[in-house]
C-alpha cells in the first residue's frame, strides 16, 4: 500500500512529502528512485548546497511526474507558487522583458528541502542575492561541448579556464555539469551590474578561445561551433545554470557535483549521482567550503574586483578576432553569410 505523506524534520521545521513513493527515476542503477529518496537527498546535501545558492532568488526546475514526465510535463517555476510557506524568502526581479516577479529565495536547508517535495530536481540561482538583485556577485563559465568533442577536451579549457581566471586574481570554483560539460564560477565585486558582467565574460572567453584554437569556441552560431563552447551569454540577466548538488534529469540521477581542481584531470561524471554524492560529502567534506569562506570575506569588501571591465576593451577584441578570422589565424567554418560582431549582440 503506497504511503499518503511522511514528515522531516528540517532546522525546526515541519516539512510534508506528499506521495513518496512516486517514482522519479525508473532506471537508476541499484534500483528505482523515488520521490522520498529525492527529497532526502536534499536534505543531506542541503547544507554543502547553500555555497552555491544561498540568498539567491532562484527558478525551481520542477519534476512532479519524474524524469520520464508520464504524468506531468516537467517545467520551470520562476515565480514562487501559491501555498508557499510564509517562511521561504522571496525576492522581486526584473526579467528582460521588464516584467517583475515575486521568485523564491534559497536562504536556508529548509527552503531546498521545500523546493524538492515541490518535484525540484534543479536549483537555478541567479548569479545576484536577494538584497541586490541588478548587480551580479559571480561569474559563470560555462563549458559546454559540441557534438563528438571528447570529454578530455570540457577538462583541457576547464583547467585553461582557471589559469586565465587566476592571472586577473580571480578563483575559479570547478563543477561536473551533470550532464555533458564543466562549469566554473568565480566571486566577483558587486556593482557592475548585468551588462559589463556579460562583457567581462566575453573577453575572458576570447582570451580562453586564443590559448586553445581548435578546441575552444566562443563562436555565437551553432554551425560555426567547433570544439568546447564557452558560453558566456549565461551572464545575461535571467540566464540560469543548476546549482552545485542539483540533480540533473538524467535516468542514472546524475548529479552537478563541485570539485577540487586535482580532480578536474581525471574526472568521471557518470560517479556522481543521488546515491553516491552524499558519501562523497560525508567522505571528503563541502569541496564549496573555500567558497563560502571566500563569500564571508570578499562580498561588498573590493577584495575581488571583476575580471576584464577594467582593462580589457571588448570592441578592440572584436576586431583582433576579425582579423585573424580574415587572415586564416583563426576560426571555425560556417556558412557564407556576413560576419556579425559579438560586441553588437551585447544588451
Amino acid at each position: 500500500m503506497a504511503t499518503p505523506s511522511v514528515m522531516l524534520a528540517i532546522q525546526g521545521r515541519d516539512i510534508k512529502v506528499t506521495n513518496p513513493d512516486k517514482v522519479y527515476f525508473p532506471d537508476a542503477a541499484g534500483g528505482p528512485i523515488t520521490k522520498r529518496e529525492v527529497v532526502e537527498y536534499w536534505a543531506e546535501v542541503a547544507g554543502a548546497a547553500l555555497s552555491g545558492c544561498q540568498d539567491r532568488p532562484a527558478i525551481l526546475h520542477r519534476f512532479p511526474g519524474g524524469v520520464t514526465g508520464e504524468d506531468t510535463e516537467p517545467f520551470y517555476q520562476k515565480r514562487i507558487p501559491s501555498g508557499a510557506p510564509d517562511w521561504v524568502r522571496t525576492a522581486t526581479v526584473r526579467f528582460p522583458s521588464g516584467r517583475q516577479a515575486s521568485m523564491p529565495v534559497m536562504h536556508d536547508e529548509a527552503a531546498l528541502v521545500w523546493a524538492a517535495t515541490l518535484g525540484c530536481l534543479e536549483c537555478n540561482p541567479w548569479p545576484v542575492r536577494a538584497d541586490d538583485v541588478d548587480h551580479p556577485d559571480e561569474l559563470r563559465v560555462d563549458l559546454d561541448p559540441t557534438p563528438g568533442v571528447p570529454w578530455d577536451d570540457v577538462r583541457r579549457v576547464a583547467l585553461m579556464a582557471r589559469d586565465v581566471l587566476a592571472e586577473h586574481g580571480l578563483a575559479g570554483f570547478p563543477k561536473t555539469s551533470g550532464k555533458r560539460g564543466i562549469h566554473v564560477n568565480a566571486r566577483v565585486e558587486r556593482g557592475h551590474g548585468f551588462t559589463n558582467t556579460r562583457r567581462a565574460a566575453l573577453a575572458f572567453a576570447r582570451e580562453v578561445e586564443r590559448r586553445m584554437p581548435g578546441v575552444a569556441t566562443t563562436a555565437w552560431w551553432k554551425e560555426e561551433r567547433q570544439g568546447v563552447f564557452l558560453d558566456y551569454n549565461q551572464n545575461a540577466r535571467d540566464r540560469t545554470v543548476a546549482s552545485a548538488y542539483s540533480i540533473r534529469p538524467m535516468p542514472d540521477a546524475r548529479v552537478s557535483t563541485p570539485l577540487a581542481w586535482d580532480e578536474v584531470a581525471d574526472v568521471d561524471p557518470e560517479r556522481f549521482t543521488v546515491r553516491t554524492v552524499p558519501t562523497r560529502l560525508r567522505d571528503l567534506g563541502p569541496v564549496l567550503d573555500d567558497l563560502a569562506l571566500r563569500d564571508r570575506t570578499a562580498r561588498g569588501t573590493g577584495e575581488v574586483d571583476l575580471v576584464g571591465v577594467r582593462d580589457l576593451d571588448v570592441a578592440a577584441l572584436d576586431r583582433e578576432h576579425d582579423r585573424r578570422r580574415r587572415h586564416g589565424l583563426h576560426g571555425t567554418p560556417g556558412r557564407s553569410r556576413p560576419d556579425r560582431p559579438l560586441s553588437t549582440m551585447l544588451p
